[in-house]
């Protein structure tokens, strides 16, 4: 499937600021699941600097930065992208220790994703009785079975509403409202799949437009690490384990790392003001 997509952000102040340096994670991946074949990012004002980085995940990050005073910023990405993963469950699971719940990773595998298993919030309670939920309405422990059910329950659980702006809710936050953006249930998600040893990662990208999910802002998900699988994504909003529907742009062990923007601006009794264009079209 091939994606175009076409994404406007801008930040407007009441009065002009001076911007810090600002952080853009808005370049789609290239790897086994999808390939970027055009990519432009225009910037407004344009700054005195620019460059591009590989961040501890590999997401590839502008870095911005300003000199004068601005009364905007205005950020677009053009992406075309083609996503090619058919068959999201096209893996077998190699290490014996982790093909049913709770797994335990190897001694090297712990260590390299150590940030990704550690929760993300202090609150256990809530995870625990939804994952008491989860191994209830299944007879089986294995892992695959595991995440789809986690999944399904999620989506049944919470249902997704539009929040442009925010830090995602605590999984107590999520399940006692009983709606979440689709951020809330990717780290919902997340937080319930660490619980059982699942080293699990934050994902932020572009999805099929449906009915059901206009393209109104980027959409979130979740990875899990499966040796034998890699990273696999899952979508909670959407129930359903993550094929070539899914655009990801960014990952990273905290929904932070996995920002489209990040940054901050100097001005007394100034306000900001948020507002976002997207169209995306799929062939």
């Amino acid at each position: 499937m091939q994606f175009r997509i076409d994404h406007k952000t801008t930040y407007s102040y009441t009065a002009p600021v001076f911007l810090e340096p600002f952080a853009v994670r808005l370049r789609p991946k290239t790897d086994i699941n999808q390939r970027l074949l055009e990519f432009e990012l225009e910037i407004d004002p344009i700054p005195t600097g620019r460059t591009e980085v590989n961040d501890l995940d590999g997401n590839v990050t502008a870095l911005l930065w300003f000199s004068d005073l601005h009364d905007h910023l205005r950020i677009r990405s053009r992406s075309v992208v083609e996503t090619c993963l058919d068959n999201p469950f096209n893996f077998l699971i190699a290490d014996p220790d982790c093909q049913s719940i709770p797994v335990s990773y190897s001694k090297q595998a712990r260590e390299s994703l150590r940030a990704y298993r550690e929760p993300l919030n202090a609150s256990s309670e809530p995870v625990r009785k939804l994952l008491d939920e989860v191994s209830g309405s299944s007879s089986s422990n294995e892992t695959i079975t595991f995440l789809s059910q986690l999944c399904r329950v999620i989506h049944s659980r919470v249902t997704p509403v539009l929040r442009h702006e925010g830090a995602p809710y605590s999984p107590e936050e999520s399940l006692e409202k009983g709606t979440g953006a689709c951020r809330d249930l990717a780290v919902l998600f997340i937080e319930a799949c660490r619980h059982v040893g699942l080293a699990s990662r934050f994902v932020s990208g572009y999805h099929e437009v449906s009915s059901e999910l206009p393209a109104e802002h980027l959409h979130a998900w979740a990875e899990v690490y499966l040796p034998g699988g890699g990273w696999r994504g899952f979508d909670p909003t959407n129930g359903f384990a993550v094929a070539d529907r899914h655009v990801a742009v960014a990952t990273g062990a905290s929904p932070e790392h996995a920002a489209p923007t990040s940054g901050s601006f100097r001005g007394t009794g100034v306000e900001s003001q948020m507002s976002v264009e997207l169209t995306i079209e799929t062939s």
